[in-house]
């Protein structure tokens, strides 16, 4: 009897997902629990398991627009299961393109040995070829393929005889059949090279790239968005990382990185300026004495924003801790719509992308969103005399209909004093004598 793997349901508002891809083929033998699918809902993307293990069949396609609760596959547990070969995953992935763990499987009962079942030799089972000698017939490794195989204990022929089982597709022969019909004397350019053609490709909108597409315009529209400035000189903080972040990491087990001081110095502004916290539901201004905090994560599926929560509770330590596993989850698909909700503030840090200045687009329903960006340095007058400082821009983007300008500017100012004087975030952002004299 076959079993049927429906669409879960991803949130109570959500009717359709789109089938985003298929994380095993059609006819393939699966385990039990085993993710075997991911489907992309308006805000998230959620992978679905097999119920039994056994052969999966395929009842839909990837880019397919499903409702909830609808049958996307089914699973035979009667088939008799049997290891995957690369073949099989070859054809998942591009021709060339290893995957992150180079596989070993036995061969099928009964089928007899090929370059795709073939244990691969390692670097100790395999003569090594000199490095300055390198086959006519056979690929040209860099120095850096070399060691990367050597770090691995693998050999160039365990590679060679791996790019012998991938499987060749359209893409690959139509490049080779192009670079054939270059006329002779033109260049030989890598069949990976871009340009030089005038095709197109069209690809259908993830459910979820649609979604924030509607939300960024709906923000754009809906709200009267501004922003402020200001620069932050970073001498202090990136001192005291300096000195103390090998300890950190020994005695937490976490790096010690910027998001962490400022996610830190933000909880202390938000009590400071609540208006910054607060947000508009219908008619009202909620305001919260609580500060959850979104960190936007950049993922190939579009920007996710995991909230950490009660961040003004936390210790750098702490913060850090939650950062790391917020964003390693939102990277691996492995985020939930819970994950996501109520955020009262949200950070994004374009720098990491080198940018120098941007003015970010708020998070709703929420009225403030503050982007970091890259450090750079630059001359910056201290105490009448012109020195070379490490200083970052910082932009707010705030909705004036719940925040006004001297509150905005000030949240801001207050920001930038902590981040310059880290030891006032032990003080709730006075300094030392003001709170060990409590004035």
């Amino acid at each position: 009897m076959k079993l049927e793997i429906k669409v879960p349901s991803p949130g109570e508002s959500i009717t359709q997902v789109q089938l985003a891809s298929w994380l095993a083929a059609d006819g393939e033998y699966v385990e039990k629990d085993q993710e075997v699918a991911e489907i992309d809902s308006d805000k998230a993307t959620l992978s679905v398991s097999a119920p039994e293990s056994g052969v999966l069949h395929h009842g839909a396609s990837e880019g397919d627009t499903i409702a909830v609760g609808a049958v996307i596959a089914t699973i035979d547990p009667s088939a008799e299961g049997q290891a995957k070969t690369p073949k099989a995953e070859a054809s998942a992935r591009p021709m060339g393109q290893p995957s992150a763990e180079v596989s070993k499987p036995e061969p099928p009962a009964g089928a007899g040995s090929s370059a795709a079942s073939a244990k691969l030799p390692t670097a100790a089972e395999t003569p090594k070829a000199p490095e300055s000698e390198t086959s006519a017939e056979g690929p040209h490794f860099s120095p850096l393929a070399r060691k990367m195989l050597k770090e691995q204990g693998l050999s160039e022929a365990a590679f060679v005889a791996w790019l012998k089982s991938q499987r060749v597709g359209r893409e690959d022969v139509e490049a080779f059949v192009r670079q054939a019909a270059a006329p002779s004397g033109t260049a030989q350019v890598p069949m990976s090279a871009w340009g030089g053609t005038r095709n197109t490709e069209r690809k259908k909108m993830s459910t979820l790239r649609l979604k924030l597409a509607e939300r960024l315009v709906s923000v754009k529209n809906e709200t009267a968005m501004l922003t402020t400035f200001n620069e932050v000189d970073m001498s202090a903080v990136m001192e005291l990382r300096r000195k103390y972040k090998d300890a950190f990491a020994q005695k937490h087990g976490v790096g010690l990185g910027f998001m962490a001081f400022f996610t830190r110095a933000v909880s202390i502004a938000l009590h400071d300026f609540p208006a910054v916290n607060a947000m508009i539901d219908g008619e009202d201004l909620v305001y919260h004495d609580y500060a959850d905090i979104g960190i936007a994560v950049s993922t190939p599926k579009g920007l996710m924003v995991p909230v950490l929560r009660n961040a003004e509770q936390l210790s750098l330590a702490g913060i850090e801790a939650g950062i790391k596993a917020m964003a390693d989850k939102a990277r691996n698909n492995k985020i939930t719509l819970d994950d996501m909700k109520g955020g009262t503030f949200t950070i994004t840090n374009g720098g990491v992308f080198g940018s120098m200045l941007s003015t970010p687009i708020l998070n709703p329903p929420q009225s403030a969103i503050l982007g970091m960006h890259n450090i750079v340095e630059r001359p910056v007058a201290v105490n009448g005399k012109v020195e070379i400082r490490p200083v970052m821009f910082v932009a707010l983007s705030y909705d004036h209909r719940v925040i006004d300008g001297r509150e905005s500017v000030s949240f801001l100012v207050r920001v930038k004093e902590l981040l310059e004087n880290p030891t006032r975030m032990l003080t709730g952002g006075k300094e030392p004598g003001e709170a060990l004299l409590e004035i």
